[in-house]
């Protein structure tokens, strides 16, 4: 008589194969981790915004292009940096730049501090790394006039200073940053 082979086979090691596989598929494969900006969002408020002059808001646009404008002029990037300083200081107290008030801030005492905000915009085209760019550029530039603020005044760098004369620091030289929601920035779409 022909003996006939079984058709069954055995589902448990199976099993066993595939669970090692996915064992080894999450331990071999790397994953990308998400990166982003570090941002503080300010909390809903009920009250209305306080009217702030053109003056103080110095608007800095990027295009789907990935072009510069800063207060309607094509701007590299590599200027930005220096223009943002000069913004956020206005040492020459110029009038179309941000006005100053005075304020009495400790261990300071009385000083002069600027009102400029710069209010970025950007095209929902644009490219993630041009954005980041700009954004670099900017938060580097108030870290820079802090960084310069707190060597005159103390002969430390900002960050080696204790927490209460950073925050001293930060009220004396303020660096707003404001970032609109994207839009359409010379693009043909709507």
């Amino acid at each position: 008589m022909a003996r006939r082979l079984n058709g069954e086979f055995s589902a448990a090691s199976m099993a066993d194969i595939a669970f090692l596989l996915l064992i080894f598929f999450l331990v071999a494969t790397t994953m990308d981790i998400d990166t982003g900006l570090y941002r503080v969002i300010p909390p809903l408020s009920d009250q209305t915004p306080p009217e702030i002059k053109e003056r103080n808001v110095w608007v800095v646009l990027v295009n789907s292009n990935d072009q510069l404008m800063v207060e309607g002029n094509q701007m590299p990037i590599t200027m930005l940096r220096q223009k943002t300083k000069e913004f956020l200081l206005n040492p020459k107290n110029k009038a179309d730049l941000p006005e100053k008030s005075v304020r009495n801030i400790e261990p300071f005492g009385e000083i002069e501090v600027t009102k400029g905000i710069i209010s970025v915009k950007n095209d929902r085209a644009t490219s993630y790394g041009m954005f980041v760019k700009v954004m670099n550029e900017l938060i580097a530039a108030g870290n820079e006039v802090k960084n310069e603020f707190s060597m005159k005044r103390f002969g430390k760098n900002y960050e080696d200073l204790p927490g209460h004369l950073q925050s001293a620091v930060r009220s004396a030289v303020p660096s707003i940053i404001s970032e609109s929601e994207p839009m359409h920035i010379g693009s043909n779409e709507k």
